[in-house]
């Protein structure tokens, strides 16, 4: 392990285990702080995340973009405090901390009997999303997490959500797939953040009148297990809530091959996320490349 990523596990390590232990008001204090020194310093995520809001705010002024990523930056810091602590939150506090519009979309699902696939973007905070989930409607669900390194950060990461109920499957490796098709064929739930590549052969979607890549995997399962497909999304309201919608239900096509279908039902996954990211661009956390042209093709999404 080299110094970089000791230093990174320490840090990430010592979140978990102090903000956690903070007082509230003074945890959204720091996150709050740490935002606002970050986005001063104008560093290579801010400068991405504001070059990735003009293609969502395209008319938007040179000072309004500066004022959407500084907002951008303070949500990201306050879904990365309540992440540090939601292992200590109360179940009474994870309830009280969403609120799901259109709920009944994913009890029609579990009713037709084939599972559900519940896809998100990186929008508010997909953590307590999940809690919410386990805790207030005592839902358990599979999910898959990136290879992070050090592999002890990994751990620390698995180890946090399966803290919070959920069961977790590594990215890599071939066998997640598998094995939530299984869980699906099963009844059970499916939760994955869907709108950005790991694979850099992702399926090719128009996102705000750009090309952008997007994972397959969603469509597929629904295709490969009959599970229905279901877009969510996020976004904070005030000091303690954070409010969701689920969305219609992507409709598989009755013609096309396999290929095409997957695309097509990928292209309606992006448009519902694009509907979310519009009315809320302050909480899409996406502070990596994204669209095709900001691509280095010999590199793929970083």
């Amino acid at each position: 392990m080299s110094a970089r990523e000791r230093l990174t596990d320490a840090l990430y390590g010592l979140g978990w285990s102090t903000v956690k232990r903070l007082p509230e008001p003074v945890a959204v204090r720091l996150g709050r702080t740490i935002a606002d020194v970050a986005w001063k310093r104008r560093g290579a995520g801010v400068l991405r995340l504001e070059s990735n809001l003009a293609r969502v705010v395209p008319d938007a002024s040179p000072q309004r973009l500066a004022e959407l990523s500084r907002a951008g930056m303070r949500s990201y810091l306050r879904y990365w405090i309540e992440s540090f602590r939601l292992p200590a939150w109360s179940a009474e506090r994870v309830e009280a901390g969403l609120e799901i519009g259109d709920l009944h979309r994913l009890d029609e699902g579990l009713a037709a009997g084939k599972g559900v696939v519940l896809a998100l973007p990186h929008l508010g905070n997909w953590d307590l999303a999940g809690a919410w989930l386990t805790t207030a409607l005592k839902m358990p669900f599979t999910t898959v997490a990136e290879r992070l390194k050090p592999e002890t950060l990994y751990d620390r990461f698995v180890a946090y959500r399966e803290g919070l109920g959920m069961e977790v499957l590594p990215h890599s490796g071939g066998s997640a797939f598998g094995t939530l098709a299984r869980r699906l064929r099963d009844g059970g739930v499916v939760c994955l953040v869907a709108d950005r590549d790991l694979s850099a052969s992702g399926v090719e979607v128009k996102f705000f009148g750009e090309t952008a890549r997007m994972p397959a995997g969603p469509a597929l399962l629904a295709l490969h297990t009959g599970a229905v497909l279901l877009p969510v999304t996020l976004w904070y309201d005030d000091a303690r809530m954070m409010r969701g919608r689920v969305h219609p239900p992507v409709e598989v096509p009755e013609t096309g091959t396999r290929t095409e279908k997957t695309s097509v039902m990928t292209q309606a996954l992006a448009d519902a996320f694009a509907t979310g990211i519009a009315e809320h661009p302050e909480d899409w956390h996406m502070l990596q490349r994204l669209w095709v042209a900001d691509l280095d093709p010999a590199k793929g999404p970083s």
